[in-house]
C-alpha cells in the first residue's frame, strides 16, 4: 500500500541508526514536505494540518537499504524477477541489478525496467554482450567473440547515469576454461571507464586467488563466503589472508547469497576472525527468491545469527553499498534533503533459514521492514512470505523452486 503521495508526509516516533555522528539517539518525528524534502526532526512535533501521518510504534529508521546485487530485467533475461518483488515492498529503495544486461540489450533494461521504477535502480554492465538472456543454458563469455569493447564504450556514454561498474562472471559453468582472462579483459574495460568491476567468483577455474589479484580497490567480490569446493576462503588459509589483505586495501567483500553461494559455516567461521563483508546483497532472481534467499530483511537476519554486529548490518545495506554506485546518503535527515528512509523493527522470532549449501539454521532475531520512504511517498513494507516449492524439470536434472 501506499501512501502520502501530493501531501506532506509525517513519520512519527522512529528511532534513527546509521546517520553518522550528531544523529538523535533517541524516537523522534521526521516531517516530510510534498516536494520530498525533509523539513524539521525532533522529538514531539505537532502533525501538520493534511499530512499523512505513519505511526513508527519505536521501529528503527535508517537511510534507504540498498541491494548491490539482484536480477530485475524481467523478460529480458529467464532469471529475471520483477523490481517491486525485492523492492520497496521489501524495505529496498535502491536496487543494482549486477550484469543481466550487456551492451547488446542494456536500451531494453533502461527503458522497460529502470526509467518506470519507483526504486532507484543501478546497473553493473556485463562484459558479456548478450548478459544473463539464457542464464547459463547460453552462457555470455564463452570466448572473446562474446565481447564488444568498442560498444560497451559506447552503451556506457549513453547510460553513464545508469551504468555504475562492468560485472564479470568468472566460474568454469560460464567461462568453461577460459580461466581469468575475461577478469583481466573487464578490468581494463573498467580502467578505461574508471568504474568499479564486480567479480562473481565461483567454481573455478578462475581462481578466487586469481581473481583477487587482479582487483583493486573500490573493485567488488560477490559470493565472497560462498561455501563451494575450490572457492571457500575458509578451506585455504593463504586464500584467507589475501582476502583479508584486499579487504584492508580497498577491495570489497560482497555477500550475493543466491541460490548457490552462501554458506553459514564459511560466514560464521570468518566473522569470528574479523573478516567482515563490506555489503549485504542478495543476488535475488527466480530461482532463488522462493528458496533459500527470500529477502534482504532474511538475508540481514542471516549475518546477524553468524555474529555480525547490528549496526555493521545496517551499514553494509546503507552506506557502504552506496559507495560503490556513487550515492551519497549523508545528512540524510537534514532539511532541504531528499528524503529517503526505510523504517524497520528488529523482532524475536524463530524462523528455520537455509544456505545456498543446504544447512539450516534456527533465525532467533528478525529484520523486519515496515515501511519504504521515497520522497513524500510511503510504501508498506514487509518480509516475503516464501510459497510452497514445487520439483522443477530442467535441462541439466530436477531443481526445487
Amino acid at each position: 500500500m501506499t501512501q502520502g503521495t501530493g501531501c506532506p508526509l509525517f513519520l512519527a516516533n522512529v528511532k534513527p541508526v546509521c546517520f553518522g555522528h550528531g544523529a538523535p539517539s533517541g524516537a523522534i518525528d521526521i516531517l516530510i514536505g510534498a516536494d520530498g524534502r525533509v523539513e524539521k526532526t525532533g522529538a514531539g512535533l505537532a502533525t501538520p494540518p493534511g499530512a499523512t501521518r505513519i505511526d513508527g510504534k519505536g521501529a528503527y529508521v535508517s537511510p534507504g537499504w540498498v541491494d548491490l546485487h539482484v536480477h530485475i530485467w524481467h523478460g529480458g533475461t529467464d532469471v529475471s524477477i520483477r523490481p517491486r518483488e525485492c523492492g520497496a515492498e521489501r524495505g529496498v529503495t535502491t536496487l543494482v541489478d549486477a550484469g543481466s544486461a550487456g551492451e547488446a540489450n542494456f536500451h531494453g533494461f533502461r527503458e522497460y525496467i529502470i526509467e518506470p521504477a519507483k526504486e532507484r535502480i543501478k546497473a553493473f554492465l556485463n562484459l558479456g554482450s548478450i548478459g544473463l538472456v539464457a542464464c547459463n543454458r547460453v552462457p555470455e563469455l564463452r570466448s572473446i567473440q562474446d565481447i564488444d569493447i568498442d560498444r560497451i564504450i559506447e552503451v556506457y556514454g549513453e547510460n553513464k547515469e545508469h551504468i555504475v561498474g562492468i560485472k564479470v562472471r568468472a566460474s568454469h559453468v560460464i567461462t568453461g576454461s577460459w580461466g581469468i582472462t575475461p577478469v583481466k579483459v573487464g578490468k581494463k574495460i573498467a580502467k578505461i571507464l574508471k568504474l568499479p568491476m564486480m567479480v562473481h567468483v565461483g567454481e573455478p577455474p578462475a581462481l578466487y586467488d586469481e581473481v583477487l589479484e587482479v582487483l583493486t580497490a573500490g573493485d567488488v567480490v560477490t559470493h565472497c563466503f560462498n561455501g563451494k569446493a575450490g572457492s571457500s576462503i575458509m578451506e585455504d588459509e593463504d586464500l584467507f589472508g589475501l582476502a583479508e589483505r584486499c579487504a584492508k586495501e580497498g577491495v570489497r567483500l560482497d555477500i550475493g547469497h543466491g541460490g548457490a553461494s552462501f554458506s553459514f559455516k564459511v560466514a560464521e567461521a570468518a566473522i569470528s576472525r574479523g573478516l567482515m563483508p563490506f555489503s549485504i546483497s542478495t543476488d535475488l532472481h527466480n530461482r532463488c527468491m522462493n528458496f533459500p534467499v527470500w529477502d534482504l530483511a532474511t538475508t540481514m537476519s542471516k549475518l546477524l545469527s553468524v555474529g555480525m554486529p547490528f549496526e555493521a548490518i545496517i551499514n553494509a545495506v546503507t552506506h557502504a553499498p552506496a559507495s560503490v554506485i556513487k550515492l551519497s546518503l549523508a545528512d540524510g535527515l537534514s532539511p532541504g534533503t531528499r528524503a529517503e528512509f526505510t523504517v524497520f523493527d528488529l523482532v524475536d522470532g524463530d524462523l528455520e533459514a537455509t544456505d545456498s549449501n543446504g544447512d539450516v539454521s534456527r533465525l532467533t532475531r528478525l529484520f523486519e521492514p515496515r515501511h519504504a520512504v521515497i520522497g513524500a511517498e510511503t510504501i508498506t513494507a514487509s518480509r516475503y512470505v516464501p510459497q510452497p516449492r514445487r520439483l522443477v524439470r530442467h535441462s541439466h536434472g530436477l531443481s526445487w523452486r
